[in-house]
């Protein structure tokens, strides 16, 4: 990678659907040179996806929070993360190291869904701790941090 991808990742970063032809006069590069560069970061895995990111407060989801989660034991890791990924409602999970074995975000449209969706992660077989943290603002939220 160089510093013309470089200038492509940040101009995908800024609009993903940005076309070759504005990619390339912005960066001084033709737009067949834009395509071809695209292609071979797509192909070598640089660019795993393009996705929209949508205003969830705009869709009246403004409640955000963060949960971790405590197995009791390891053996419990996969019917835990299927429970997790069957929930729409938990937008990200993470394995972590530390006093807890996962952090959860959650982004939901009221306290009493909140409650229900906290309800359900303290039922699956295994959770012996949770601890929740509510969103009160944003403040950053970058969705990749380029080279």
């Amino acid at each position: 990678m160089d510093a013309i991808d470089y200038e492509i990742l940040t101009c995908l970063k800024e609009n993903a659907r940005e076309n070759a032809t504005n990619i390339g006069a912005k960066i001084n590069l033709s737009t067949s040179a834009v395509i071809e560069r695209i292609k071979k970061l797509e192909s070598s895995g640089l660019i795993k996806q393009y996705t929209a990111i949508i205003n969830q407060s705009l869709l009246g989801r403004d409640l955000s929070a963060f949960i971790t989660v405590r197995l009791e034991h390891p053996q419990h890791y996969e019917n835990f993360v299927k429970k997790v990924k069957d929930n729409p409602s938990i937008t990200e999970c993470y394995y972590i190291a530390g006093d807890f074995d996962f952090i959860l975000k959650v982004v939901t449209d009221r306290r009493k869904n909140l409650e229900e969706i906290l309800n359900g992660i303290k039922s699956i077989d295994g959770v012996s701790l949770t601890r929740t943290s509510v969103v009160l603002s944003e403040n950053k939220n970058e969705v990749c941090i380029l080279p």
